[in-house]
């Protein structure tokens, strides 16, 4: 499967309330927004994908425990401050943040960019396309970022 980029804006602005009512209804999917209204469709990770998420999910919960925060999934959308919604593969941010959000902020897309934003290559991933999320994320407010390469077992760390 390959991911697939639908231009709409020309024809029809999803609202956030309607975006997110889109992404629940297509729920076996990964769909994000781009800044510019651009909805991508990109396909399930096979096993060795989810496998390597599962454990990097799995550490990253453990270090949470002693620093205090909370910790996501590639399941969570944030909506950025330039107006994109992405997902990134894990995502953490500090406990005082997240309360500082209201009930219904933390049950949508969190209106935010969480502090560390984790990108692991998955085989339908591109490396530019990913590194261009990755500069994204740092220019919207991540403090940390980390582009996990498993088949070159190389990573990029990027920084605020």
């Amino acid at each position: 499967m390959v991911t697939i980029v639908l231009d709409l804006a020309p024809f029809l602005a999803l609202t956030r309330e309607q975006f997110l009512e889109f992404c629940r209804r297509h729920s076996d999917l990964r769909i994000e927004r781009t800044a510019r209204g651009e909805i991508v469709v990109m396909p399930p990770t096979g096993g060795e994908t989810g496998n390597r998420n599962t454990i990097l999910l799995s550490r990253l919960q453990t270090w949470t425990e002693s620093n205090q925060g909370k910790v996501f999934d590639s399941s969570t959308g944030f909506l950025l401050p330039n107006g994109a919604q992405r997902s990134p593969d894990a995502s953490w941010i500090p406990e005082a943040r997240w309360q500082t959000l209201s009930r219904e902020e933390r049950e949508s897309f969190p209106p935010l960019c969480p502090d560390l934003v984790v990108e692991l290559l998955s085989p339908t991933d591109s490396r530019p396309a990913t590194r261009e999320k990755m500069a994204e994320y740092a220019a919207n407010g991540a403090r940390l970022g980390w582009l996990i390469d498993p088949r070159t077992r190389e990573v990029e760390i990027w920084r605020a």
